[in-house]
């Protein structure tokens, strides 16, 4: 079976836009879409980590203006609507009857407007570290405090603070951002936002590592401490990238990316208030099935998200870990529900 991360095929989808997807597993077994979180990050390689690539049949799109997706960082055209459409032409463009659907983060809000659109078109989702698009959620990455500013070194220069209303920090984001090219201003965005990012997926990760040694799991401590060690090890490279005065690759993507996620999170996503929940109702009343897996001590997302809605419908996991897809209990907990019976 292909294993390795294939390079991405394009799909044409309308203004402009071409869509990135890639396959990978058996032909024709058990298909999964695929879902990335970010907005604007695109598909990684650890995404097919749940999958039994032996039997399964992964499908990973990156998302408008994500990843290998043409034109990187377009807002033109961009909104979720846009993207669950997207995403029935995929199904269409494959030949496939019915999928499920493995979604993280941003990825989850996607995967549930698809279904609420398209619910005759989805097998069952596993959804991990479920976003509900809250002005705490927003806020808690946009605007750190003070003290988190310095304990990160990043100058008092982001344009998001703590006392400013989130409308106007995300208006002030997206006007640094907006050009195609970066300037100076907005590369120092960028930079900022990718170790805020960090900062928060650090403190799950650790927060993990000291309860599994407290509730006596030695073995899950030593693995999730050694994701921790390599997330510090990526953090410290950013920290002194973020001092660098040229340009990288890394510092083009991280311009795209932050374009995408600032039009988005400006927008609520495009959706309407109390839109997830309907869609989760929805899903309950049709009996599709849900799996509801989310880090106990997720600092990005917080796992009320996720016990509120499983308590409306569906299965609920909470391991000892924070956002990342590929912290140790999360991963062996997404397997199980990928791989075992649905809810």
């Amino acid at each position: 079976m292909p294993t390795a991360w294939p390079a991405p095929r394009h799909l044409a989808v309308g203004r402009g836009h071409r869509m990135a997807w890639r396959e990978a597993g058996r032909p024709d077994g058990e298909p999964w879409l695929l879902l990335h979180g970010g907005p604007g990050s695109g598909s990684q390689p650890g995404q097919l980590a749940p999958l039994d690539l032996r039997r399964q049949r992964a499908i990973a799109p990156d998302q408008r203006g994500s990843g290998a997706s043409r034109p990187r960082g377009g807002l033109q055209g961009n909104h979720t609507p846009a993207l669950v459409a997207d995403l029935e032409a995929l199904r269409v463009h494959l030949g496939l009857e019915r999928w499920a659907v493995l979604a993280g983060s941003w990825g989850t809000v996607l995967a549930l407007a698809y279904a609420q659109q398209h619910p005759q078109r989805v097998q069952r989702l596993v959804l991990r570290g479920a976003f509900a698009l809250s002005r705490r959620e927003i806020g808690g990455l946009l605007l750190p405090t003070r003290q988190t500013l310095q304990r990160l070194g990043v100058d008092p220069g982001w344009p998001a603070q703590q006392g400013k209303p989130l409308p106007v920090a995300l208006r002030r984001l997206i006007q640094l951002l907006q050009s195609g090219t970066p300037g100076v201003a907005a590369l120092r965005v960028a930079r900022r936002w990718a170790l805020l990012e960090s900062d928060l997926a650090e403190r799950g990760l650790r927060r993990g590592a000291r309860h599994a040694a407290l509730q006596g799991r030695p073995g899950l401590a030593v693995a999730t401490r050694r994701e921790w060690a390599a997330l510090r090890r990526r953090f410290r490279r950013a920290q002194a990238l973020a001092r660098q005065p040229r340009r990288s690759r890394v510092d083009r993507q991280a311009h795209a990316k932050y374009r995408v996620q600032a039009h988005y999170l400006r927008h609520r996503g495009f959706l309407r208030p109390g839109d997830l929940d309907r869609a989760v109702q929805a899903l309950a009343r049709q009996g599709t099935p849900v799996d509801w897996v989310h880090g106990r001590f997720d600092a990005v997302c917080p796992p009320a998200n996720s016990r509120r809605w499983a308590a409306l419908g569906g299965r609920l996991s909470l391991p000892l870990s924070g956002h990342l897809g590929h912290e140790p209990d999360l991963l062996a907990a997404l397997r199980e529900r990928v791989l075992g019976a649905p809810a």
